[in-house]
């Protein structure tokens, strides 16, 4: 079998085009077998291995999956966009939707088309679509007497419809805006990375919710968007259905880009790069919250009382990208708006406006104002520039306005840092080892990915490379998607079906 397979190889190469006629019950069935590769191009041989352990793969039923890519839109520019969002394909026939990529909650939903208070039009120039459960050829309710539904209710997330026999849920978000619906089961579709050069169109069933209503800021159509994408670390969010059933890594990477149009960056699988610095996740905790130690103004630390980055309860430093702001805890804030105020203070005017601390600056904030560190357990910094910490707010008198884009958190509670902090930074979620990773970085330029959640060897000089081992690193670039390369290579993984 083996032999007839290279040799069949061999001829497709060899051959501009092939038609095998075979007649079946009197009936002549004409199958035209396409080249797999061109004749007139060198193709390198870490390629044709790849295809080849791709084939063995499936073969032996063992395929240890891809790297997953997604679109970024949106930008963290609070008077634009001030969110990003992905594109998530769902149902069959598929249907598109844009839905906000938020790090802070679990769930992945979409409008339902029996949503009657859902907005239908959005500010933000993009189309909304609403999920129809009925055109779906593959769709599956998930009832009240479901194992699945039992054991997301066990974790407050669901609530059961003995009613209507439908797993629903009612969500509420730290805005105070939410939504309710149910859960359904249907096919979401993704193109996966298998090696430096095969795209493969893949799919899997996968849980979500169809929302029926909203309330709050979700309503309002200058922002309007289909859904939220949460890749949270609880079993329904899509990173952890997904890497369950093998299809990806537990281990997903963005890159946010805050200028200019925004963008950027996000896969399933680990951005690579050798300026990355780790800190562990608080264990036992529904959000990826952090260790905070302290801060440090132009390299000072400020004099703040270590009781308030306490981690128990509610409390702690968490990573949010559904957030676009920051929020600080009040006994950390008034030090560090203290300590900006006062680095300032000769080459700037100290304002109120509107409740917010502002400067009116007269030159570039970069000259005037001072780089923040934000230091974790594990030695691990986080540096903001000026424009990671302030915002953009007009001008005065002809000098430009800069307020504090860190809000005062009231009594007890978390600091979150939104897309503000997160824009600019590579971040690695690393769920296999409970830590999370950040590194300064344009993220208009490429990236190298690895399907492992954990690799020694970083792959430099924008090198596409399959090493030896289990582990993939391909090259990404925010402005490569639904490019002609790609259609090119999901053709080849297409043309190579017809030998398995």
């Amino acid at each position: 079998m083996a032999g007839g397979g290279l040799m069949l190889m061999a001829a497709v190469v060899a051959a501009a085009a092939l038609v095998s006629a075979a007649s079946v019950g009197g009936i002549k069935r004409v199958l035209t077998l396409e080249r797999v590769f061109p004749l007139d191009e060198r193709v390198e041989l870490e390629v044709i291995k790849t295809r080849d352990r791709v084939r063995h793969a499936r073969m032996l039923q063992s395929f240890s999956g891809g790297i997953v890519d997604f679109y970024v839109g949106g930008t963290s520019d609070p008077y634009a966009v001030g969110l990003y969002f992905t594109k998530v394909r769902l149902g069959s026939p598929p249907r598109e939707f844009n839905v906000q990529i938020d790090t802070g909650s679990d769930i992945l939903w979409v409008t339902c088309s029996s949503c009657n208070d859902c907005p239908h039009s959005s500010g933000l120039g993009i189309p909304l679509n609403f999920f129809d459960a009925a055109t779906s050829s593959t769709v599956s309710p998930i009832s009240c007497s479901d194992n699945m539904c039992a054991s997301i209710v066990r974790t407050a997330s669901a609530e059961c419809s003995a009613e209507r026999n439908q797993c629903g849920y009612t969500f509420q978000y730290g805005d105070g805006s939410g939504t309710a619906g149910f859960y359904v089961s249907d096919v979401l579709y993704f193109d996966t990375i298998l090696g430096a050069s095969l795209i493969a169109n893949s799919s899997s069933p996968i849980i979500f919710g169809c929302s029926t209503s909203m309330f709050g800021d979700l309503i309002k159509s200058d922002r309007a968007i289909d859904g939220i994408i949460g890749f949270g670390q609880q079993g329904l969010s899509v990173i952890s259905q997904l890497s369950s059933r093998g299809i990806t890594p537990k281990v997903f990477s963005h890159c946010l880009k805050g200028e200019g149009s925004g963008g950027g960056i996000l896969v399933l699988g680990e951005i690579l790069d050798p300026r990355i610095v780790y800190t562990p996740l608080v264990p036992s905790q529904a959000h990826y919250n952090l260790y905070l130690q302290s801060i440090a103004v132009n390299g000072q630390l400020l004099p703040i009382d270590q009781a308030v980055f306490t981690t128990s309860g509610n409390q702690g430093t968490i990573i949010d990208s559904g957030t676009t702001l920051a929020y600080l805890v009040e006994g950390a804030y008034d030090p560090f708006v203290a300590a900006i105020t006062a680095a300032v203070s000769p080459n700037s005017e100290p304002i109120i406006s509107k409740g917010s601390q502002c400067y009116l600056v007269s030159t570039s904030v970069t000259e005037v104002f001072p780089l923040v560190a934000f230091n974790f357990a594990g030695g691990a910094s986080m540096v903001l520039r000026p424009i990671d910490y302030l915002v953009h707010m007009g001008f005065v008198d002809g000098a430009a306005m800069w307020c504090m884009g860190f809000i005062r958190v009231q009594n007890q509670g978390s600091t979150i840092l939104g897309d503000l902090v997160l824009k600019d930074k590579i971040f690695v979620y690393d769920l296999v080892h409970q830590r999370i990773g950040w590194a300064d970085y344009d993220c208009s330029l490429s990236v190298n990915v690895s399907i492992t959640s954990s690799k020694d060897e970083f792959v430099n000089n924008g090198q596409l490379s399959v090493s030896s081992s289990s582990s993939i690193s391909v090259l990404f670039k925010m402005t490569h998607k639904s490019s002609n390369i790609a259609l090119m290579l999901q053709m080849l993984v297409l043309v190579g079906c017809l030998f398995l």
